[in-house]
């Protein structure tokens, strides 16, 4: 984050939040209240960070997994756009932002432990998700019916 994108800042029109998840997010509560109430309340892991899968909102296709902080998640709520935390970089960043794929997300649900998120998304620009050009980041396949080895080689779609 640069000093525009600290929390408490303006970012193009939009508040930055703190980054803790108790300022930003209800509590933990029973796990009758978990599963079965309706108050967001994410489980975020050790180093506050809670998994996210993408899929395009019209075909479900996968697109990508990432990693969300709470001011991650709050800013994609807030803006609809997705953000994500880099954990190689050590910092926040909004998918897409050099490429011009953003990720224009329609819809974001929990799983019944609000341990995993799952946003379904529209990619703009080209239309690719990964950045390593391709429209998904799972574009390989591992072969079934061979043991695990050193050799095991994948197959690109």
């Amino acid at each position: 984050m640069d000093g525009r994108d600290k929390p408490g800042h303006d970012n193009a029109g939009i508040t930055i939040m703190a980054p803790n998840p108790s300022e930003l997010f209800a509590p933990r509560g029973t796990p009758d209240e978990i599963e079965t109430g309706t108050l967001l309340q994410p489980r975020f892991d050790a180093d506050g960070l809670i998994p996210a899968i993408v899929t395009d909102a019209a075909s479900g296709e996968v697109l990508m997994f990432a990693w969300m902080n709470a001011e991650a998640l709050s800013l994609t709520l807030q803006t609809q756009l997705g953000h994500f935390w880099s954990r190689s970089r050590g910092k926040l960043w909004k998918k897409g932002e050099e490429s011009g794929n953003l990720l224009r997300v329609i819809e974001v649900r929990t799983d019944c432990d609000q341990d995993v998120l799952w946003l379904k998304a529209a990619v703009e620009g080209d239309g690719r998700a990964c950045h390593t050009g391709a429209r998904s980041c799972f574009y390989r396949t591992l072969p079934l019916g061979q043991p695990a080895s050193p050799n095991l080689q994948t197959k690109r779609d």
